[in-house]
């Protein structure tokens, strides 16, 4: 099965993966392109939690005992602006209503529902940068293993054009710790001008699993295992939500030694 998902552009549920879908145990994930007045309904299962992630425009959302109005409000995925975001745990049914065009996210994994529903705001959600030069990228932590969650950990890249991420390359497919962790991890790309595309390579130590894609706008890239950076062509901007999840909720990496030499 190849790595790359294609979006489907002209759909409503633009992206539809599943644990099983994808050939693995924990991480999943859809993507929605709604207009003004649609409605959405989204029924968390009871062995599942997740995060709805408002990337573009604005909802009315309901969600057992939490509601709200005109929730989100972001342009675009590439402005320096966090979004907004739902917690949600299993049993949970999320009402939708799009109050322009809005685009969203939903990462889901499992639980046991120890957690309550909660929105999660912008204002809480830490921004920083990460590497140097053509390597610098902008990171925002939208809920990291220091906030509430069994599973899931969902973070938002933004890279400039001609600049690399994930960079250097690293794996987290070993469950060691402190050393690494096992995680599975989708990559959702978005492109701008939206016409370019990611070069995206997931590769292993042995070279087992070697594959480079291109990632158009709205496309996913999974990666169930190995090394997998991105890098962005001259003339766009790339941006990715990375969903991981895996048997233990703690994200610990090796990068590959071939490459750490450009840290030191």
């Amino acid at each position: 099965m190849s790595l790359l998902v294609k979006a489907r552009r002209d759909a409503q549920h633009m992206i539809r993966i599943t644990p099983e879908s994808a050939g693995w145990r924990h991480v999943g994930f859809d993507a929605w392109r709604l207009d003004a007045g649609d409605e959405l309904r989204i029924d968390i299962p009871d062995d599942r939690e997740a995060c709805l992630v408002v990337l573009r425009g604005s909802i009315d959302f309901e969600a057992g005992p939490l509601h709200r109005e005109n929730f989100g409000g972001r342009d675009s995925v590439f402005t320096a602006q966090p979004p907004h975001a739902l917690y949600a745990p299993p049993r949970t049914s999320v009402r939708v209503r799009a109050c322009d065009s809005v685009e969203l996210a939903l990462a889901s994994a499992p639980a046991t529902g120890r957690y309550p529903a909660r929105v999660i705001e912008p204002a809480s959600m830490q921004q920083s940068t990460r590497g140097t030069g053509t390597n610098e990228r902008y990171i925002c932590d939208v809920l990291p293993q220091t906030e509430a969650a069994e599973s899931l950990l969902v973070v938002e890249v933004r890279t400039p054009a001609a600049h690399s991420s994930s960079y250097p390359p690293h794996k987290h497919d070993v469950d060691d710790p402190p050393h690494e962790t096992q995680l599975e991890e989708v990559y959702y790309h978005r492109i701008d001008p939206s016409q370019g595309f990611a070069l995206q390579r997931v590769y292993t130590d042995a070279r087992d699993l070697d594959e480079t894609m291109a990632a158009h706008d709205h496309d996913v890239v999974l990666v169930p295992r190995g090394y997998h950076p991105v890098v962005m062509p001259h003339g766009y901007n790339g941006y990715y939500l990375n969903v991981m999840a895996g048997p233990r909720r703690e994200w610990r990496m090796r990068n590959d030694p071939t490459h750490e030499w450009m840290l030191k």
